[in-house]
Parts: structure tokens; sequence; C-alpha cells
């Protein structure tokens, strides 16, 4: 039985560290690449929601294809078996680079290609392939260190895993994001996993290394970190080439807050574009069409207390705050960085006519949904300036449920408008839209407006916004008693972008249009999605 024992355990002589010491470092570089791997699959989930929309697509296409892809990796491996010390030492450096490289290469194909999703597929196969060769050949070190059955080598080695995962999936939002950005964070990442496995297998397994593999495995290791402490140093230079071939010249202003990118650009008021997460959301060659139309129509009635759902720019606000007997204004926001710019920056401010001097104007910073399960009720109007329904964060904000908590904040005799999306390009979004406002006991007046958009307009959205703009804007106004009719408080020449009888007539015309039978979304089954 003893020598029995000796045999078992005698690869671990040749080794510089005890069988049990042995054994920990190889749990300690599972820890820390399970670690580095979720980062990288967490950024680019993060990444590819910001560049291409619709987070629940992304996340579906980069977990399933990574998982599939850690399938073919653990298949592929079983030919590295044999040499599985420099096997895992080249894996991990490849790992390291692809990794750590792959926000660079996803942000650069967007900015300068305008097309990231065959590299977000690319990166997805690869780090997944690399990702799942890594534990069958842990598997044979673990047991080359210090044997044991195999199910007790599984259950380490899955521990450590595991483990590593969620230390990493929490870093990512708390740590990585906050202190370094996406860019830097993932090269940071890279560094960390290309040491540690250097560091193993250099180090615990260097006499199962041949003079060649061991001075290869140096020179790769270094090039690794080489490579990407360069691209450290040089990211704020990327970031600006890139944000030049994204937005143009004239980025202004460009900030991460806590929710999002925002970017402004235009060298003043008449200039202004206004980006959040890549996606342009307010442009001044034609916003007043759209705020315009977005407003007036629900103030034709009582509106001394008004509520603004979203428009943290301040431009609604700017349009209600046109009539003298409006009492109070409240603008309910979620990212406090977009109404400071509002209050500070220049442009933007003059371009909102200064709302937030308004001594009636209260800025609220919270997620619109939440704020209304607490809120008080009694605003005589509800203007919802949300982001677009098809993105899929903002869909709990076009559901049912959030139509009747708003319901129940609408005094009597009150109103609702919301902005559907486009109806020509995207019919069944608006229909939608209206479906649920309608089952939330709402009865509902849609109409539209055109847009017109100068031939200035840049930026990654310019394509996307010029289609609604071409198309109009979709809007619903809605009460919780009679159905609201179509009219102007403020008459011509106040507005520019409309005249009452061509209010109207837009009323009519949607009418005409009207997709019936449409099913409402709620939260539990959102159906925006299905036009995407």
């Amino acid at each position: 039985m003893i020598d029995q024992q000796v045999s078992l355990r005698g690869g671990a002589t040749c080794l510089p560290v005890g069988p049990r010491t042995g054994r920990c470092l190889v749990l300690a570089a599972v820890f820390v690449c399970a670690a580095c791997g979720l980062v990288y699959e967490l950024e680019l989930v993060a990444l590819a929601s910001y560049l291409i929309g619709d987070s629940v697509t992304q996340a579906s296409v980069v977990l399933s294809v990574m998982v599939f892809a850690m399938g073919v990796g653990s298949l592929l491996a079983k030919r590295l078996c044999s040499h599985a010390a420099v096997g895992f030492g080249l894996i991990e450096a490849a790992l390291a680079l692809v990794g750590g490289t792959s926000a660079l290469v996803l942000y650069a194909s967007f900015a300068w290609i305008g097309e990231s999703r065959y590299a977000l597929v690319g990166f997805s196969l690869t780090i997944g392939i690399l990702i799942g060769a890594e534990i069958p050949l842990l598997m044979t070190l673990i047991q080359r260190v210090d044997r044991q059955d195999a199910g007790g080598a599984v259950a380490d080695l899955f521990a450590a895993d595991y483990v590593g995962a969620l230390v990493g999936g929490l870093a990512f939002p708390f740590l990585l994001l906050p202190m370094l950005g996406q860019l830097t964070g993932a090269l940071f990442t890279g560094a960390i996993n290309a040491a540690a496995g250097g560091a193993l297998v250099l180090w615990v397994f260097r006499r199962d290394l041949t003079s060649r593999s061991r001075r290869l495995l140096i020179l790769l290791n270094v090039a690794v970190i080489a490579v990407l402490a360069v691209a450290t140093v040089l990211v704020d230079d990327f970031e600006r080439a890139a944000r030049r071939a994204v937005y143009g010249d004239g980025v202004r202003v460009a900030v991460q807050t806590e929710v999002q990118e925002v970017v402004l650009t235009g060298s003043g008021r008449s200039s202004l574009d206004l980006y959040l997460d890549g996606r342009l959301r307010v442009s001044a060659r034609d916003e007043y069409r759209y705020h315009e139309a977005l407003v007036h129509p629900a103030m034709n009635g009582p509106h001394a207390s008004v509520l603004i759902l979203g428009g943290g720019d301040g431009l609604a606000a700017r349009e209600v705050l046109r009539y003298t007997d409006v009492r109070d204004v409240t603008v309910v926001e979620l990212d406090q960085g977009v109404t400071r710019l509002a209050r500070t920056d220049r442009a933007l401010s003059e371009l909102n006519g200064h709302a937030y001097r308004d001594p009636r104007l209260t800025a609220v910073t919270a997620d619109a949904f939440n704020w209304l399960r607490t809120a008080h009720g009694g605003y005589d109007v509800v203007i919802s300036d949300l982001p677009d329904p098809e993105i899929s964060t903002s869909t709990k904000l076009y559901s049912a449920e959030f139509y009747g908590l708003v319901a129940e904040a609408i005094a009597p005799g009150g109103r609702l408008v919301v902005h559907g999306g486009p109806p020509v390009s995207r019919p069944r979004t608006f229909w939608t839209v209206e479906a649920s406002m309608r089952a939330a006991g709402l009865r509902t007046r849609p109409y539209r407006i055109s847009g017109r958009l100068s031939d200035s307009a840049a930026g990654p959205d310019r394509a996307t916004h010029r289609a609604h703009s071409a198309h109009g804007w979709g809007f619903v106004l809605a009460g919780p008693g009679e159905r609201p009719e179509l009219g102007l408080a403020l008459k011509t020449p106040a507005l520019r972008s409309m005249t009452e009888p061509e209010l109207v007539n837009a009323g009519r015309k949607m009418e005409s249009v009207r997709l019936p039978g449409l099913p409402p979304s709620t939260l539990v089954h959102p159906r925006y999605w299905e036009e995407r």
C-alpha cells in the first residue's frame, strides 16, 4: 500500500513545491482565470449593448455563443493534455491578449467600420474556445501535483472556478467599470490573466518544460503584457480618435455618468446634438418639432401641475414653462449627469431656455417606474419623454403596468402623452404602445407629426434619426376618463411645428391606419422586440 501511494504521488517529486502547495497554487490560478473569463464575458455584453443596443439580444448572443464555444474548446484541449503545462501557458497568453483587447477592437469596428456584430460573435467564439480549453488542462495539472480521485479533483476545480466567476462578476460593475472604464478595465484584466497563467506554468511546472518551450512562454507572456501595457498608455488617444470618427470633430463634452455615456457636439445652440450611449437623442435642427408636438396637445386643458418623466435635457420643460399659469413642474430623470449638463452647459441651457432656473421646476433623480410607485399623484398633465421602447432597458416604461401607475398619478380630467416611436417605419411598436395604454384603462387619441432634419446632422445614429424624422414621430394622448380631444392651448404663430387643424387632421389619419387586435406589452411579456 505504501509503495502504491508513493507511485501515485511520484509525479510530484519533480515539482519545486509540495503536493498540497502545488494543488493550492493550481486552484488559485483557476480562481484568477475564472474571474478574468467572466469579466471578458460581461465586458462584451456591456459594450455590445451600448454599441448595438437591445441588451437582452446581445447578452443572449454572447452567452450562447460562448457556452457553445467552451464545449468546442474542451474537445480541442484533449490533444494538448499530453503537454498540459505548455498548452495551458499558450492558451492563457492567447486568452489574455484576445480578451484584453476585445473591447478596443469592438469599439474600433464600430467607430471606423460602423458594424460591430461580426466582431462581437468572433470574440465570443474565440474567448469561449480558450476558456473551454482551460478545464481539461487544469485537471491534468492538478492530478500532476497531487493525485486524487476524479470526483474530488472535479469538485475542487469547479469550486475554485465558480468562486472566481463570482468575484469577477462583482468586480466588473463595482470596481473595474467605475474606476477604469470598459477599455482600460479589459486591458487590466488581460494583464492579470497573463501574469497568473504564466506564473503558474513557469514556476510550478517549469521542470515539465523544455528550454525551448520555456523561452517561448517567457517571450510570449512578456510580449502580451507589453502590448496590453502600451495599449493602456495609448487608450485615451484611442478614445479621442474613435470619438472623432463616431461623432465628427465637433465633440465638446464627453462624460461617462453612472448611467450612460453623454456626448454633446456642435459649437453653439443652433448646431447642438446630444447623444446618449451613442444614440442621437436631440438635434437642435428639428427638436422643436418633436417637443412642441409632445407637449402642447397635452396642455390643452387644466395644466397647473405637470409631471415630466425623462426629459432631463429640459426641452420638454421649456415648452411647459411657456404657460404662465403653470404652477409647478416635476422632472423625474434617471441620469443626474444629464440634468447637470442641462443646467450648466451653455449651448444646452440656452436651447432649453434656462428651464432649470425657473423656480416652478423641481428635478428629481430617480427611476420613473419606481418613483411612480410612491408618488402622491394629482398631476393635471403627465408627459412621457423617455427612450424608445425598442431599447430593452426601456420596455418596462412602455408596459401596461407602467401606464397603470401613471393613471393613478393623473388628476381627474388630466391627460398623459407618450412618444410611441415612428408609426410609419415601426407600426407594430407604435400600436403596441397604444394597446398597452388602453390595457391600463386609459382612453387614447393617437396623432403624428413629420420631422425635418438638416443634412448637416452627424454622428453614429444619423441614419436612424433621419429615418424617424422623415417618417414622423408618433404620439398617443390619453386620459383616465373621457377620451381627450386634440387641440392646442397655444395657437399659431406661437408654435412653429403645427396648427390646430393640422393636428386634428393628423389624428384622423392615424385612426385610418390603426392596427387592431395587438396585445399589450407587459413586464412578463414584453412585445416590442417583435419588430426589431
